[in-house]
């Protein structure tokens, strides 16, 4: 099972940025931690600050044939339609992923214009919700 977990922008700054909010887990541990996790699952992972490179990870998901999509569109996520109009234009699902609670927070984060476009969304869990996204994936057909 071929999956792509996909990190907007400034996620390669996790661990170091706004650790009260975001926590101390680095990128590269929240990847290796899935990687030990899906033994069975082929992981592929990139991260993007600029807005057409993770439009462009979203379209080969949909060439190279991947059975889904674990998408943190970080800052994105709250302001682009283009990306809303990429996940929606692809044939993977795709789970949307927050580390924080992006509900309990400012007013201009409560919205996703991804959210809609996606089979569901994980805010809150910390590094746990790429586990659960995962998840949700590996047994989405049982």
């Amino acid at each position: 099972m071929p999956l792509l977990v996909l990190n907007g922008p400034n996620l390669n700054l996790l661990g170091v940025r706004e650790p009260e909010t975001y926590g101390t887990t680095t990128l590269a541990d929240i990847e290796a931690d899935l990687t030990a996790a899906f033994l069975k699952v082929t992981l592929r992972f990139a991260q993007e600050n600029s807005e057409g490179a993770l439009i462009d990870h979203l379209h080969a998901a949909h060439e190279d044939g991947v059975d889904g999509v674990v998408f943190n569109p970080g800052g994105y996520t709250h302001t682009s339609v283009a990306l809303r109009d990429a996940v929606a234009a692809i044939d993977p699902p795709v789970v949307e992923v927050h580390l924080s609670n992006v509900h309990a927070r400012e007013d201009f984060r409560r919205t996703s214009r991804i959210a809609p476009a996606c089979v569901g969304q994980m805010s809150g869990f910390g590094a746990a919700g790429y586990r659960l996204a995962v998840e949700y994936f590996v047994n989405r057909d049982t």
